[in-house]
C-alpha cells in the first residue's frame, strides 16, 4: 500500500484520471451539500488527504486512513484535519456529519470489513445525510493497477447497490464512469492478465503521468464525459460511482426523487 501511496501522491494533482474523477464526483458534492449551512464532511480512507480538500470546499471536512505513510504525504502538504484509524472504526461521534465518502477503498477489503466500513459510514452520518462512494468497476479489467491497489473485487451496479441497500443507504444516484477509457483498458488488462499480472513493486506504471500532450488528450476526454453523465447514466466503465442517502428528515438532493442529475 505504501507504493500506491507515494505513487498517487506524485500523480494526483496532474493525471488525467485523477482529473476525471474530480469532474465525476464534484457535482455530486455539490448537489448533497446544496442549501446546507456548517456542512461537515468526512473522508474515509482519505490516503494522502487530497480529497479532503477537495471536500473543503463546501463544508468543514475530516479525513481519517490507516496508513502512516499517506497521512505523513498529506501533512507535508499543509493537511492538518487528517487522523490514523481504519474504516471499520471511525474516530467520530455518530450522527456528526453530513457527508461521508469512500474513494477507491471498499473494494481492497474483505468482505466482513467491507460491511463494517459501510455500517460505520451509515452510522457517522445524520438523519438525511448522503454519502458518495466510488469503486473500481468491472471484473474484466482486472490488471496490473488491481495489484498495486489491492483489489480484493471489482464491482457491478447491482453488487453494490446489494451492499449499501443491506447497510441501510437508500440509491440516489449509480452510474460507470471512465466509460472512455473502459475499451482501451480491457484490451490492455487482457493482455496483460494473459502474461501474468505484475508485482506490486513493479506495478508502478499503471499510475505514472503520461506525456503532458497524451495526459491532455484525455484529460479532455474525461471532461466532456463529465459533461454527459450529467444528463445519462453510462452503461459501462472501469469505476461505480454511487450517491447513497441515510434515510430521515428531507436535505439536499435525493429527498424527492429515485434518481439526482450530477
Amino acid at each position: 500500500m505504501e507504493h500506491l501511496l507515494r505513487a498517487t501522491a506524485n500523480a494526483e494533482s496532474r493525471h488525467f484520471w485523477f482529473r476525471g474523477f474530480r469532474a465525476f464526483v464534484t457535482p455530486l458534492i455539490r448537489a448533497a451539500t446544496a442549501g446546507q449551512s456548517d456542512v461537515r464532511i468526512v473522508d474515509c480512507g482519505c490516503g494522502t488527504g487530497a480529497n479532503v480538500d477537495l471536500l473543503g470546499r463546501f463544508g468543514r471536512a475530516y479525513g481519517f486512513d490507516r496508513e502512516e505513510t499517506g497521512l505523513r504525504l498529506g501533512r507535508e502538504a499543509g493537511r492538518t484535519r487528517l487522523a490514523r484509524a481504519s474504516v471499520t472504526a471511525a474516530p467520530f461521534p455518530s450522527g456528526a456529519f453530513d457527508l461521508a465518502t469512500s474513494f477507491d477503498v471498499i473494494y481492497s477489503l474483505e468482505d466482513g470489513d467491507e460491511r463494517t466500513a459501510l455500517a460505520e459510514m451509515f452510522r457517522l452520518l445524520k438523519p438525511g445525510g448522503h454519502a458518495i462512494i466510488n469503486v473500481a468497476a468491472m471484473e474484466i479489467l482486472r490488471g496490473d493497477h488491481s495489484v498495486l491497489s489491492h483489489e480484493i473485487r471489482r464491482y457491478d451496479r447491482e453488487s453494490l447497490r446489494s451492499r449499501l441497500t443491506a447497510a441501510g443507504f437508500r440509491i440516489v444516484r449509480l452510474t460507470y464512469t471512465n466509460t472512455a477509457l473502459a475499451l482501451p483498458l480491457m484490451v490492455t488488462r487482457t493482455l496483460q492478465r494473459r502474461r501474468g499480472l505484475k508485482d506490486e513493486h513493479d506495478a508502478h506504471h499503471e499510475i505514472s503521468v503520461p506525456a503532458a500532450p497524451v495526459n491532455a488528450l484525455l484529460t479532455g476526454v474525461l471532461w466532456a464525459e463529465s459533461l454527459w453523465l450529467r444528463a445519462f447514466d453510462a452503461p459501462f466503465g472501469s469505476s461505480l460511482l454511487c450517491l447513497a442517502q441515510k434515510p430521515g428528515p428531507t436535505r439536499g438532493v435525493g429527498s424527492s426523487s429515485t434518481r439526482s442529475p450530477f
